[in-house]
C-alpha cells in the first residue's frame, strides 16, 4: 500500500485508461460534485463512487475529499493527488497519440498488447447487447460475437457495463483463466445449460499433465482458446473439439 508521499498513481492509469473512471475523476475536479459527475458521465451515482473508490484502492492515496457546509449542502473536492493523477493521464493521452501518428497506416495490432494479465484467453469481439437479468437485479448479461460468428455472453455488474460504456457495436476484448475452461472432442454439443457459452475449433496442440491435458484449440475464425480435459485426453491435433466455461468466467476489457 502506498502512502500519501508515494501513492502509486502509475497503478490506477494503467487499470483506468480504458474506461469511465478518470473522466468522472475529471468531472468532479469540474463540478465540485459526485452527483454532477454521474450526470455528466451518464452513470449512475452509485457507479460514480465506484469509479473513485476503485481508482483511490489502486493509487493508494485518497483522490476526493467529501467537503461540508455551504449553500448546496456540501460536495466533493479532488485532492492534489487526484489532480496530479489527471495531469499524468493526460501527459499519457499525448504519447499515446504521438505513437499513434507515428504508425499511421501500420497494420492494425491485436487490441490486447497493452493488458498484462495472467489470464491466457484474449479474444478480440464485438458487444451485440447489454440486457438486465431483471428489473432489480444487479447484474447484467453483455453478448459478444467473435471474429468466427460464435455468440458468447458474460454476467457482470450494471456499474461496470455503465463504466466501460458498453454498448451495440462496441470493440472489446473477452479474457477467461484456461483453469475455466472444459474442452471436449468432436462437434459443437447442443446447448442445453444457457449459463455455459461455448467455443468450437481444431486441436493445435495438447500438454500432458498427472491428473489433466492443457488443450490449445484454434478457433473457427481465428484466433485460439486454451482449457482443460480430463486426463488422459485421447484427441490428436487437428481433431475438432469445443470449450466450454461460465458466463460468470468471462472478463468485458477495453483495449
Amino acid at each position: 500500500m502506498s502512502d500519501a508521499t508515494h501513492p502509486n498513481l502509475t497503478e490506477a492509469l494503467g487499470h483506468a485508461i480504458s474506461d469511465k473512471r478518470l473522466e468522472v475523476l475529471r468531472h468532479v475536479a469540474d463540478s465540485g460534485s459526485i452527483s454532477q459527475a454521474a450526470r455528466e458521465a451518464g452513470i449512475s451515482y452509485k457507479a460514480a463512487w465506484q469509479a473513485i473508490d476503485t481508482l483511490t484502492s489502486l493509487s493508494g492515496v485518497a483522490l476526493v475529499e467529501r467537503t461540508v457546509g455551504g449553500s448546496g449542502g456540501g460536495g466533493a473536492r479532488i485532492t492534489p493527488q487526484g489532480l496530479q493523477l489527471l495531469a499524468l493521464a493526460d501527459e499519457l493521452a499525448r504519447a499515446r497519440a504521438a505513437v499513434l501518428v507515428r504508425f499511421a497506416g501500420a497494420p492494425a495490432l491485436a487490441g490486447g498488447l497493452g493488458l498484462r494479465t495472467s489470464m491466457r484467453n484474449q479474444l478480440p469481439c464485438t458487444v451485440l447487447g447489454v440486457e438486465p437479468a431483471s428489473p432489480s437485479d444487479p447484474m447484467v448479461l453483455i453478448r459478444l460475437r467473435t471474429a468466427g460468428g460464435a455468440v458468447l455472453a458474460s454476467s457482470v455488474t450494471r456499474e461496470s457495463a455503465d463504466l466501460l460504456a458498453l454498448r451495440p457495436g462496441t470493440a472489446a476484448l473477452v479474457l477467461c483463466k484456461a483453469t475455466a475452461v472444459q474442452v471436449g472432442v468432436g462437434a459443437l454439443p447442443a446447448m442445453d445449460d444457457p449459463g455455459l457459452n461455448r467455443l468450437a475449433g481444431r486441436i493445435d496442440r495438447i500438454a500432458r499433465g498427472a491428473a489433466r491435458d492443457e488443450v490449445v484449440i484454434g478457433l473457427d475464425g481465428g484466433g485460439q482458446w486454451v482449457g482443460f480435459a480430463a486426463h488422459p485426453f485421447t484427441a490428436r491435433r487437428g481433431q475438432r473439439a469445443w470449450a466450454a466455461m461460465a458466463t460468470s468466467a468471462l472478463v468485458v476489457g477495453l483495449a
